[in-house]
């Protein structure tokens, strides 16, 4: 543990060699970067015991959460937003633990699943009761969690994370299409 707050002093000496106008951002996105780095490291501390990493994990819950319990590889990457080569290197260690199971595609010969086992469904439900003991690893008050996610989220829309006015209201739920409730 430091004994001084270095994005503070970064902010001190930024100030002193480029003017104010840039502390505040500069301030604000180390912050983030830091308190990511700080989460990610609890996140896959609580996780070990179950042999996952947070990537891992967070493969594992979109297979939990598919209506079908399984998905295409690309998609996979595309909700993870990640490269398709990290999507192999996941799916190959969730493989090699007997929770995802790779299967042809029913109706397209070039596309491989990914299916979620029994064995993965046991193991995502225990990390998930691991994670909310632990609250996910914030120790900040349930208002402020939801201030930060509310910021961060305008964040991502302004840097064109996804389209929120696509198909989906304010909760993040998919609206209700004409005949389907």
């Amino acid at each position: 543990m430091l004994e001084f707050d270095p994005i503070e002093e970064a902010g001190r000496q930024w100030e002193a060699h480029f003017g104010a106008a840039y502390v505040a951002p500069m301030r604000t996105v180390t912050s983030v970067m830091r308190v990511q780095q700080v989460w990610l490291a609890r996140l896959n501390d609580a996780l070990a015991q179950h042999g996952l990493t947070f990537a891992r994990y967070e493969a594992l819950m979109l297979l939990f959460f598919s209506r079908a319990g399984a998905l295409p590889l690309g998609k996979i990457g595309a909700r993870l937003q990640v490269h398709p080569a990290s999507v192999t290197n996941l799916i190959d260690g969730l493989e090699r633990d007997g929770l995802v199971v790779r299967e042809p595609h029913p109706h397209d010969r070039r596309t491989t699943l990914a299916r979620i086992t029994t064995a993965g469904r046991a193991r995502a439900e225990a990390a998930t009761a691991t994670l909310h003991a632990i609250r996910f690893g914030t120790d900040l008050p349930e208002p402020e969690l939801e201030t930060v996610t509310t910021i961060l989220r305008r964040a991502r829309i302004e840097a064109g994370d996804f389209d929120a006015a696509a198909g989906r209201g304010k909760s993040g739920r998919r609206k209700a299409e004409p005949g389907n409730k």
